[in-house]
């Protein structure tokens, strides 16, 4: 992976069945964007018998943009509501232009990022579903002259197909980085350009 992964104590990728471990250990074979700053953190351990989880930050010229979380959730029993025995929760969140921020088609744009970005990477999927939720700030009186701000935050989850060797989480991370990266502006990486790591990106790796 283009982004430095840190095992944290406890960390699930060294515990639950083979094909958990598996999924997880393709998590760090994904490949994103220098200007993405991923590591591994503490999943959260009441919502599936396993679980694994990645953090996120997109800095450019050393000022962070935005930042996102991707947890990989694993029921061998199977879940209902997911469809699946796996589920990817994803969260993100970046700074915006107010003007872009007041848009009313924000937030179907915003959604809209995560579903082209899981398709562009091929990562297969299902029952996908989650809220996007725009936020502005602006000054009054005594602090009239502090600028107007704007954040959008995307919370989503899907069930990722499961192929025949099991389940590859390549495709769904690298769409989850290009998420973020959408959601602060960047351009796009044009097509046939593969990302080369920086030491930016790596902050300092």
């Amino acid at each position: 992976m283009v982004a430095r992964h840190e095992t944290h104590p406890g960390s699930a990728a060294a515990a639950g069945p083979a094909e958990f471990r598996a999924a997880v250990e393709s998590m760090r074979h994904a490949t994103l964007r220098p200007e993405v700053f991923c590591e591994e953190m503490p999943a959260p351990q009441r919502i599936a018998p396993w679980s694994s989880a990645l953090s996120g930050d997109v800095t450019v010229d050393d000022e962070d943009l935005g930042t996102g979380r991707l947890i990989l959730l694993h029921d061998p029993a199977g879940n209902d509501a997911w469809d699946g025995t796996y589920r990817c929760v994803a969260y993100a969140r970046a700074d915006l232009d107010p003007e872009l921020g007041a848009d009313p088609m924000l937030a179907a744009v915003g959604w809209s990022w995560l579903t082209e970005a899981l398709e562009a990477h091929g990562a297969a999927f299902h029952a996908a579903s989650g809220t996007v939720t725009c936020v502005t700030t602006e000054s009054f009186g005594g602090m009239s002259d502090e600028p107007g701000t704007a954040q959008v935050e995307i919370r989503a989850s899907w069930t990722p197909t499961v192929g025949d060797e099991g389940l590859d989480m390549t495709a769904h991370v690298e769409a989850w980085g290009e998420l973020m990266c959408t959601a602060v502006g960047l351009p796009p990486v044009p097509e046939g350009v593969t990302a080369i790591p920086s030491r930016r990106g790596q902050r300092g790796t």
